[in-house]
This record gives structure tokens, sequence and C-alpha cells, in this order.
């Protein structure tokens, strides 16, 4: 058995994770499944009615108990710091030592992307993002904040375990999917302490893994590159702040955050999958969201699983509703939420 914990978040959460858990039983009759889900009410939510954000041995209880945790975006205007959100996302993330957000970047169908004349297959690389340390580990403060002389600091970490082990994933990763190249980047022009480290730990991965082309560049040339030639790109590892920016400069490649996808992963452990997009407040109860993404991360889930088949099947039924149009009005389709999610689950019925 699969033990899934569900948390739907805030927002357009609980309707996208809606469906995409509707998809998981559909897959779970037609494969044979034995998944098993727990559904949490942790958000905005419940943190206004008794002020729990992250309960008191949630992190144990969701590494025994689970193996999987799939969850919608968190934010909500009633709680104008997110406290909420940065206690349960990341104290799960840091919490449970999810090292790797991994983004695939796939094109779906050409008509998607703003990109002219290119096909899929220019656009389908994965992005592994250092998650548990950079820039988003709060350390830093201010000094006279709020007069003319104020300070601010906000300062980065990189360890050598960190840098190692993020890497090392995606050579293996490269490896056990065919894939040819495996792309670092940095600013060590400038960042020369915390990238330098960077950059040797990334030379030692890629004499040990020869069979695979290693190469380097700097993120704002990355950046360019993923907009020029981003078929160029098979695997890009990169550090957590940069990984941010880049990996929503590829969702718009593929078409939006409404079809991007992410897992946060500790190998062999349990882990955590999230689709892309926020919370979008306006647009929750409306039945307008988008529930592709929530659909493809659980697609992803799966794969993280080892049930391989009926993720893919999901990924196929959802890219044939793209082709038709079976998709809702950000995507230039006409369905909304349930009804989109309703078309995916026609298709992957019909195989």
């Amino acid at each position: 058995m699969k033990r899934i914990a569900v948390i739907p978040g805030d927002g357009i959460g609980p309707e996208v994770i809606a469906e995409a858990v509707e998809t998981l039983k559909l897959a779970q009759r037609l494969y044979h499944l034995d998944l098993d889900f727990t559904w949490f009410d942790w958000g905005a939510d419940k943190y206004l009615a008794s002020g729990t954000t992250l309960p008191e041995g949630a992190l144990s209880m969701l590494s025994a108990d689970f193996d999987a945790i799939l969850t919608g975006a968190f934010g909500d205007p009633r709680v104008p710091d997110n406290r909420h959100a940065a206690d349960i996302l990341l104290g799960m993330r840091m919490g449970l030592d999810l090292y790797i957000n991994l983004r695939p970047v796939k094109l779906l169908n050409r008509k998607l992307t703003p990109l002219r004349e290119r096909d899929l297959s220019d656009i389908n690389f994965v992005v592994f993002r250092e998650n548990t340390e950079g820039m988003y580990v709060f350390m830093g403060g201010n000094f006279k904040k709020g007069t003319p002389d104020e300070i601010a600091i906000q300062e980065e970490i990189n360890t050598r375990k960190g840098v190692e082990r993020i890497i090392t994933a995606a050579f293996e990763y490269a490896r056990e999917h065919g894939r040819r190249r495996v792309t670092m980047s940095d600013k060590s022009n400038v960042l020369t302490y915390g990238h330098d480290l960077w950059q040797r730990t990334f030379k030692e991965a890629a004499a040990r893994y020869s069979d695979i082309e290693a190469n380097h560049l700097y993120v704002d040339v990355l950046a360019m590159w993923m907009v020029l030639d981003p078929g160029r790109f098979d695997v890009i590892v990169t550090n957590n702040l940069f990984g941010d920016i880049v990996t929503d400069l590829g969702a718009g490649l593929q078409g939006g955050l409404g079809l991007a996808a992410s897992g946060n992963i500790n190998p062999g452990k349990v882990s955590l999958f999230e689709p892309v997009h926020g919370s979008a407040p306006q647009f929750a109860g409306k039945n307008v969201a988008n529930p592709i993404a929530a659909v493809l991360t659980a697609s992803m889930m799966l794969e993280y699983l080892g049930l391989n088949e009926p993720a893919r099947a999901i990924e196929s039924a959802v890219e044939r509703c793209v082709e038709e149009g079976l998709t809702t009005s950000d995507i230039g389709g006409a369905l909304g939420t349930k009804e989109a999610g309703d078309a995916i689950r026609r298709q992957l019925h019909a195989g």
C-alpha cells in the first residue's frame, strides 16, 4: 500500500487538488493500485480558527506513516504575512530534509509556448533546485530599521553536504533517465566564496560521471539560452534562489504556471509534491482554476512511488486534452476546473 497525505491548502488549492485526487482514484481502479488517502486541513482556515500552523508531531507522523504528500498552494490575504504558509510548507521542506526541488519543464503542445517555431523536443528538460540552503534560510537582520541609516543583511548558506548531494542527484537522474547533459548554473564570477564551492563540487562530480556531458553557465547566461535555445538543456542544477527564478521562466516556456508540476524530494523517504502555481485566492470557489498542474503533480508523485505506467497514462491523458482544447480558459479552452478534470479522466479511462 502507498499511503498519501493530502493537504489541499488555501485558495484554489482545494479545487485543483480534488481533481488530482479524483484522477488518482480512477488510475487506482484502472491499474489496480493500492493507494490510501488521508486528508489534513492545515492551512489558513485552521490557523485563523486555532492559531495552529504545522501541528506538533506532524513531521514525525508524516515521516513514519506516509509514502508521499500531495499539497495545494498556501497563501491567504487574511494572513498578510503568510506566516502559516511559511510554517507549513517550509516547515515540511526543512523538517523532512526535502533537499531536491525537482521541476520538469516539458512542452505538451506547440501552441502553448510563446517561442516561435519550437517543437516538443525543444522544451523538455528538468531543473534540480537545491531546496534547503542558499538565500532561503532566513539568516540576517536589520539595523536602524526605518531610519535613513538602515542596514539590511540577508545571508546565503552553502554547505559541502548540501551542494554535493543536489549535484549528485542531478547526475544520477541524468544517468537513470537517459539524459545526455547536466548544466550547473551559478554566479561564481562575483559570488566568489559560496559559488566557488559549487564550482569545485561540480567538477568533482563530473569526473565521477564521465558518461554524462557536464557544462556550466552563469545564471544570467542560462536565462538567455533558455529562451534562445531551450533544446540544449537536459538537466539543470542550481541553487535555491536561482532555481526559484529559472523554473518560473521554464513554466513560461511550457505555457504558464497552470501547467507546472514540482516535487520536493528526499530520495527513498517521504516526499512532497505540489503544483508550482500560487493559491490565487481571487479565483477560489469560481471553478476557473486550471487543474493540469495539480494532475501532473499527482502523476509525478506516482512516478516517484515507482508506479510508472499509470503516471505516464495520466500525462498522456493531459496531453490529449490539451491537443483537443479540453482545458480551462487560461490556455485557450472553455471548461471550468471540474469539467477540465472530468475531461482528463475520460481520456485516462479511454486509454
